[in-house]
């Protein structure tokens, strides 16, 4: 299963149909009375693009006077809200390059990737932008192009590869809108859903409408790309089309609230409208904290995790000395010196099967547990196998790097 970011492009080719055909003769026949009987409606059908309609009058001739027709809608209302909110986002990095009045470091700054971002804040003239990490990481200067074509160099305040999310500030003298927070807690499967932002990093203000295909899915993250998830990251899973650059934008329920950072969506020949968010409700926290201190923190234990599933079984009997029952679980590889499982007491190839009372099965499952129910300095019950016997220990959670 693969997924886009923006810096992906795939290009698909659409199937062509079957060539259906009549006789001539009879062709010709059907062909004419569809058209007899079709032809009172084709005026009606082809609307002007001005948003106004033909209309004959009782003498047969044709009114050309304008007749206005609304097309406001629940939709129109939710975009023209949020889309100003919506950023353009081009990252740049340095390339070496030859001599230049413009830079005679030899250092030209080569955009790198694009995205989208939002407007999430306005303050003490400084507007507060978010978007993904992958938006923005290596970056060394970050533009952003606003709804209104007008440009500002943006700061990036802090990112967090795990939840793929950056808080960049920028300049608000010409920040015009800021989104509208909504709730991602109470969304319906089936709900109207709007994705608003920049695909193939030129399309600016782009609009897609679709549904809530699942408030709360769980898709597998794979952060050092080694084949193993090493986090369950919860997303809205829509199928309003997200494309590469839409990576940052937002993605909007019908009062036009920003419920969802869009993030990624599947990549194969064979997957069409399957495409993910960062829910709001998780993203607040985590926004917060890189405006205010550049970093996350999250409560750690200590340890190098590694899934039994990735231990040849030859060694989980042997080994590890575990009961043939025991199938799931995080094994220690390596613990940390003077750390909350040092201070436990924990050793190397202990297999954890339980945190508290929330059985785990693999080492996604341990941080999931951690990052969304543990915060440093809290107290967590630690039950593993070790030589055989099952056993408990308390730990308090540090915050440090690594687990």
């Amino acid at each position: 299963m693969g997924y886009y970011d923006n810096n992906e492009t795939r290009v698909k080719q659409s199937k062509s149909g079957r060539n259906w055909f009549f006789p001539s003769a009879f062709g010709a026949i059907v062909g004419a009375s569809i058209m007899l009987v079709a032809s009172p409606y084709v005026s009606n059908i082809e609307q002007p693009s001005t948003n106004q309609a033909a209309v004959t009058t009782a003498s047969g001739d044709v009114d050309t006077t304008n007749v206005a027709y609304n097309v406001s809608s629940d939709i129109t209302s939710a975009v023209q809200k949020a889309q100003d909110a919506v950023v353009s986002i081009t990252s740049y990095q340095n390339q070496s390059g030859g001599f230049s009045l413009e830079d005679p470091s030899g250092q030209s700054g080569q955009a790198a990737s694009s995205g989208s971002g939002v407007i999430y804040k306005k303050e003490g003239g400084k507007a507060y932008v978010v978007t993904n990490n992958h938006v923005v990481e290596g970056a060394s200067s970050v533009e952003i192009t606003l709804s209104n074509e007008k440009k500002a160099e943006a700061k990036v305040l802090g990112t967090d590869a795990l939840m793929d999310l950056a808080v960049l500030e920028i300049d608000a003298k010409d920040v015009e809108a800021v989104a509208e927070l909504g709730s991602s807690s109470n969304l319906q499967t089936g709900e109207p859903a709007i994705a608003v932002g920049n695909p193939l990093g030129f399309l600016q203000g782009s609009v897609t409408q679709g549904i809530i295909s699942n408030p709360s899915r769980t898709i597998p993250v794979d952060l050092d790309q080694n084949g193993q998830p090493d986090y369950e990251a919860d997303v809205i899973q829509t199928d309003a089309s997200i494309n590469p650059g839409n990576s940052g934008g937002a993605l909007i329920n019908i009062k036009g609230q920003l419920i969802g950072i869009n993030s990624s969506k599947i990549a194969e020949e064979t997957v069409e409208g399957i495409g993910f968010a960062i829910p709001i409700d998780d993203a607040q926290p985590i926004i917060e904290q890189l405006e205010m201190t550049g970093e996350v923190k999250r409560p750690v234990m200590g340890v190098t995790p590694a899934s039994l599933a990735e231990v040849p079984t030859q060694y989980w009997t042997g080994t590890l000395n575990l009961p043939k029952d025991v199938d799931s679980g995080v094994v220690l590889m390596g613990i940390a010196p003077n750390s909350p499982a040092s201070d436990a007491g924990l050793k190397e190839r202990d297999v954890v099967v339980k945190l508290d009372d929330t059985e785990v099965k693999d080492s996604a499952a341990l941080r999931k547990y951690l990052y969304s129910n543990k915060k440093v300095g809290d107290k967590m019950d630690v039950t593993f196998y070790r030589d055989g016997k099952k056993q408990t220990v308390t730990m308090t959670l540090a915050n440090q790097n690594g687990l």
